[in-house]
């Protein structure tokens, strides 16, 4: 399980079959990562993706899978979050601002409705405070990964 403190770096997701701005070109490769990672029901590393990758036969360095995963992150198509000074991609389901429960010891990803505007308004102006953006990650074990670890 990690331990270590959570850090966390949200981008605003996209649909992922919306069409690549104009001034990227689209290629084999960044096609392959993209349906790798369309494919994924957790959060994976880009060590993670390449793996899966070179299991199913294809050819694709990993820092073509490192650069084609911050490109999607930067862009808004994926979500990515750091745990434990690693950096996680997940393709996401929704295309409007979303929040997820994250398991820590095997990046499963569920998405999950946050508290009301009205709720981080209030909260924020109680306190002096006007919201610019927010983030809302909750991070723990999922249902397996708790139940593993009881049976230790």
């Amino acid at each position: 399980m990690l331990t270590e403190p959570i850090a966390l770096q949200r981008r605003r997701h996209k649909d992922m079959t919306a069409e690549e701005p104009k001034k990227t070109r689209s290629t084999a490769q960044k096609a392959v990562i993209r349906s790798a990672l369309e494919s994924e029901k957790r959060f994976v590393s880009a060590q993670q993706l390449h793996r899966t990758l070179e299991d199913q036969g294809h050819t694709v360095g990993l820092a073509t899978v490192y650069r084609q995963l911050n490109a999607l992150s930067e862009s808004g198509h994926a979500d990515s979050i750091t745990i434990a000074e690693k950096q996680l991609f997940r393709a996401c389901a929704q295309d409007e601002h979303h929040h997820h429960l994250v398991c820590e010891n095997c990046g499963k990803a569920v998405e999950v409705e946050p508290p009301s505007e009205d709720w981080i308004t209030t909260t924020a102006h109680s306190h002096g405070f006007e919201v610019t953006r927010h983030v809302f990650e909750i991070f723990g074990l999922c249902a397996e990964c708790a139940a593993s670890a009881q049976s230790r």
